[in-house]
């Protein structure tokens, strides 16, 4: 036991002092990354918020939350919904120079005519940083 705690111990050590910068994990609030997109029959803008990012050369990948406003016309006949709202979303970005793929994912709540569901969306944006 206590040798595999030293082995454990040399690994990680070896792992968060190397002198190789080539990829590293960060968490963060904001990336300077704002998009917009397509998601269940209307469209987004949205700006990354909190979330945990994983660097190698030129490529980031991003797994956090999404700060959106959607833009969908409520069909419903009656009374309506306001055609710009703001959402939280979720989802992966992928940021390679200072281009931008997103795969966002909304929660649609339960409405009378229709049950509640996630919708998958995709979207392209650009990074300021």
């Amino acid at each position: 036991m206590k040798n595999c705690l030293y082995a454990a111990g040399i690994l990680i050590s070896g792992l968060c002092f190397s002198q190789e910068t080539g990829s590293k994990v960060k968490a963060s609030f904001f990336d300077g990354i704002v998009a917009a997109g397509y998601v269940d029959h209307g469209a987004f803008i949205n700006f990354t918020g909190p979330n945990v990012s994983f660097t190698h050369k030129g490529l980031k990948l991003i797994a956090g939350m999404l700060p959106s406003l959607r833009i969908k016309e409520d069909r419903s006949s009656g009374t309506k919904n306001s055609s710009v709202t703001p959402n939280l979303g979720a989802g992966i970005t992928a940021v390679y120079k200072k281009m931008v793929l997103q795969i966002p994912v909304y929660y649609n709540t339960k409405t009378s005519t229709e049950n509640g569901a996630w919708k998958v969306g995709i979207g392209l944006g650009y990074s300021f940083r």
